[in-house]
């Protein structure tokens, strides 16, 4: 009887990785119940995107509103990813949509009323939001004040700063290299074709880049004897992942190429996204956030990552200031209102925790995304901006509960 159990267990598997359809079926389910909250956010984009394609009849996906997509979402994207550092290190922010503002109106005043050369007049935009930030991250880290009472000030001093430099007036308009920053698009090179020849190129660059990365991380797994998915659902996520990455491409290509903040963007995901996941800094955001008991103990310099973080959100806020006032070519003093509130729904949405310790930059850039097709879509449909608010409320509402229920289903 023990020989029989024993060949029954030697039996050959059967084709297709050793797994059945109906295994095959059930891996992926059971992957898409690890990584729920990974994946959620990023299919409800999809669906998103699927909707309003349909019920614009097609305009949201012209190549020319994908360009005004990113376009009118760049600076928020921005902030999303330094509000997901400091969310994930267990604080909040309030202060970066005046910040924006301030930083815009100290650029329109040193370029336009002093005539400065604008390269210097961005470096010392930089170097007031590294200051504000700093300033901020000392009195939360070092004098122990929450951050939602100094961010708070932190709102309304600068938003009082900016009507001060600005005398209530909009101030414009902008040295032209500046402008391009944030309306311009990489120049055409190369014999004429139907698409963006630099666009195409970088779009290659980029499909490579994934598929090494994901590769890469593949092999790590089976090294340290990690679950992995089966061959042919992994050949499937490259086969999507290369598909969505080349759909963009293509869309940007055949209207003017890649916005010049668009390749911005893409060198803040894969920076912050290697320091997260990669370096020791990144890991101490996240066990701070997680349990900053246990990472008092484990030796982790709280007060100085909590400092170094708010000092990069300032900086981050600073370049999204530059960035909007560019692109509108002149500092209004009503420039960033709400940026603050669109930032923090774009980390929530993306998969950050109210108890911090939880998110990542991919994901609020998702989320920020998900803002930003709610937006265009519904400006594309006439939606009024009082159902528009009531919409986008109801999608926090939904992703902070998924991310509550979520956590209880793990724990029981």
């Amino acid at each position: 009887m023990s020989t029989d159990v024993t060949a029954t267990s030697q039996a050959p598997a059967p084709p297709g990785g050793g797994r059945s359809g109906a295994g095959l079926l059930q891996v992926m389910l059971n992957g898409l119940r690890r990584n729920m909250r990974q994946y959620g956010m990023l299919i409800a984009l999809g669906l998103i995107v699927v909707l309003f394609e349909v019920w614009t009849g097609g305009d949201l996906l012209l190549p020319r509103n994908v360009s005004n997509l990113v376009l009118q979402n760049s600076y928020i994207l921005i902030l999303a990813i330094g509000m997901m550092l400091v969310i994930i290190a267990g604080h909040i922010d309030l202060s970066v949509g005046s910040l924006t503002a301030f930083v815009g109106a100290t650029a329109a005043v040193l370029t336009v009323e002093h005539h400065m050369a604008w390269q210097l007049a961005v470096l010392l935009c930089l170097l007031v939001g590294a200051a504000a930030g700093a300033v901020q991250g000392f009195l939360i880290a070092y004098c122990g004040i929450p951050s939602f009472i100094v961010t708070l000030a932190g709102m309304l001093l600068f938003r009082g700063l900016t009507e001060i430099l600005l005398k209530g007036q909009t101030l414009g308009p902008f040295p032209t290299g500046l402008q391009k920053a944030g309306n311009g698009f990489l120049p055409e090179v190369g014999p004429y074709t139907n698409y963006h020849n630099i666009t195409l190129l970088l779009g290659l660059v980029i499909i490579a880049s994934v598929v090494w990365q994901e590769v890469r991380d593949r092999r790590r797994q089976q090294e340290f004897s990690l679950d992995v998915l089966p061959a042919r659902l992994f050949a499937l996520k490259l086969v999507a992942l290369v598909a969505a990455v080349l759909a963009v491409i293509l869309l940007l290509a055949s209207y003017k190429g890649a916005p010049i903040v668009l390749i911005l963007l893409g060198v803040l995901v894969v920076g912050y996204g290697y320091v997260m996941r990669n370096t020791v800094f990144g890991r101490h955001i996240y066990a701070i956030g997680g349990n900053l008991p246990a990472a008092k103990l484990s030796g982790v310099k709280d007060q100085r990552v909590t400092f170094q973080v708010f000092l990069n959100m300032g900086v981050l806020a600073a370049l999204a200031g530059l960035v909007v006032a560019a692109r509108l070519n002149a500092a209004s003093p009503k420039a960033g209102v709400n940026y603050e509130l669109e930032a923090i729904a774009s980390s929530f949405i993306g998969g950050a925790s109210m108890s911090g310790g939880v998110g990542t930059v991919l994901g609020a850039i998702i989320g920020g995304l998900v803002l930003g097709v709610l937006n265009n879509g519904m400006n594309l449909l006439s939606v009024g901006t009082d159902w528009q608010q009531v919409i986008k409320g109801l999608a926090l509402l939904a992703a902070v509960g998924f991310d509550v229920w979520n956590k209880r289903r793990s724990g029981s």
